[in-house]
């Protein structure tokens, strides 16, 4: 067998030892749109929860992941744009009124086309947080795919006086302004 051969049959070996490692392990969730959730939180696969006490996914039945790791596991599912799962998952929070649960559902359910009701969400999670940014952002991204950039402006208005415009809430509502295509 010559150098080059083995070389190369290394690299198979190698190559396909890599890419079974990645298959067993969580796929991490990409960031943005500001908030209170890590956005470095992996997405496992369907039936499962990543359990951050124990750095690993399990059974989503399990009883001992607490809600905060349910809420941000379902806004990890959102990002990843499995937003029926995210809702899926947020139906097994037992604190239903809390402004980051609901915020969450009306990002997923927005995303699933169904803004009306997405902005419900996020007026019942105003309700609880006022100066809650990522909430004023999500619900002036909502009027924007309404057609309503009088109370996105106002919303992006009311996140300036939350964090300033140097916060990623500003940032993206504002483009979103500027850019409503994008959406």
């Amino acid at each position: 067998m010559t150098t080059t051969t083995t070389v190369r049959i290394a690299s198979l070996v190698f190559g396909g030892f890599i890419a079974a490692s990645m298959l067993s392990t969580p796929v991490f969730a990409v960031g943005g749109g500001g908030g209170g959730s890590d956005a470095s939180t992996p997405v496992c696969k369907k039936g499962q929860i990543y359990d951050k006490k124990s750095k690993r996914c399990v059974k989503q039945s399990s009883a001992n992941v607490p809600d905060e790791d349910r809420t941000d596991y379902a806004y990890a599912l959102a990002k990843a744009a499995r937003y029926q799962e995210a809702l899926d998952m947020l139906d097994t929070v037992k604190d239903q009124n809390n402004a980051e649960v609901l915020n969450y559902r009306g990002y997923a359910t927005r995303k699933l086309g169904r803004t009306d009701e997405g902005i419900t969400y996020y007026l019942q999670s105003v309700k609880l947080d006022p100066n809650y940014a990522q909430v004023r952002e999500y619900l002036g991204e909502a009027y924007v795919v309404k057609g309503r950039m009088d109370l996105a402006k106002e919303q992006l208005g009311i996140i300036k006086t939350i964090c300033g415009t140097e916060c990623e809430p500003y940032e993206d509502l504002n483009a979103a302004i500027l850019n409503p295509s994008k959406l």
